[in-house]
């Protein structure tokens, strides 16, 4: 089973040795979403991975669903500032204070946005016109840190109140997400995600199209 699954061309950044990270990239990583908790999930994740790598985040991941209630925004938006004390001395998670009250602060904007646009999904994704990236990079070296999609998310969110948003950040949660596409082109999860992604639009465009009187 192994030597299958190493022959599959992937992005260079995975090992086929970390299980974690090769679940995250052939499952996860760069597919769209549409889910409000998942938004938030990968909100509060990414920015408890600045200054970290996100294998350390990725092994503390179930130690924050359970500390972080889900990721429910209305729960972590209710955080007293005891809780937050014992979130301090959690070793299931990253215990940084900062980045634990970012994380209670940015649920109350994010419900503030859920009010505002119907959906933080309706609201992130403007960034990107609706509709992912599809970058064609041949090498790591051609991904970038950031774009300008990602300035002006990172801007918008820093302008409501969010903190641990910088662009970087945001730019990881756009890959996160699937509002851009960055897997390297002879990757195999790159065709699949594009191919995905086509058919899910097309289908999406017939449904919305009014029908002929």
């Amino acid at each position: 089973m192994r030597s299958a699954t190493a022959t599959i061309k992937r992005c260079s950044w995975v090992s086929v040795d970390d299980p974690l990270m090769l679940q995250y990239h052939d499952r996860e990583w760069g597919v769209p979403v549409h889910d409000d908790r998942r938004h938030f999930e990968f909100l509060v994740l990414e920015g408890a991975q600045a200054g970290l790598s996100w294998t350390i985040v990725l092994k503390k991941r179930e130690g924050y669903r359970r500390a972080f209630q889900g990721f429910d925004p209305e729960k972590v938006a209710r955080f007293s500032v005891r809780r937050i004390e014992k979130l301090v001395l959690n070793t299931e998670i990253i215990r940084n204070r900062m980045k634990i009250e970012a994380a209670v602060r940015n649920a109350r904007g994010f419900l503030k946005i859920q009010e505002e646009f119907g959906s933080f999904d309706s609201y992130c994704w403007r960034f990107v016109d609706g509709r992912p990236k599809l970058n064609r990079w041949e090498t790591m070296r051609q991904i970038p840190a950031t774009s300008p999609a990602s300035d002006a998310f990172s801007k918008d969110l820093k302008g409501r109140g969010f903190s641990f948003v910088g662009s970087t950040v945001l730019y990881a949660h756009m890959q996160a997400v699937g509002m851009v596409n960055d897997h390297l082109v002879d990757c195999f999860r790159y065709r699949e995600i594009r191919r995905e992604w086509k058919t899910g639009f097309s289908a999406q465009r017939r449904v919305r199209r009014p029908s002929r009187l």
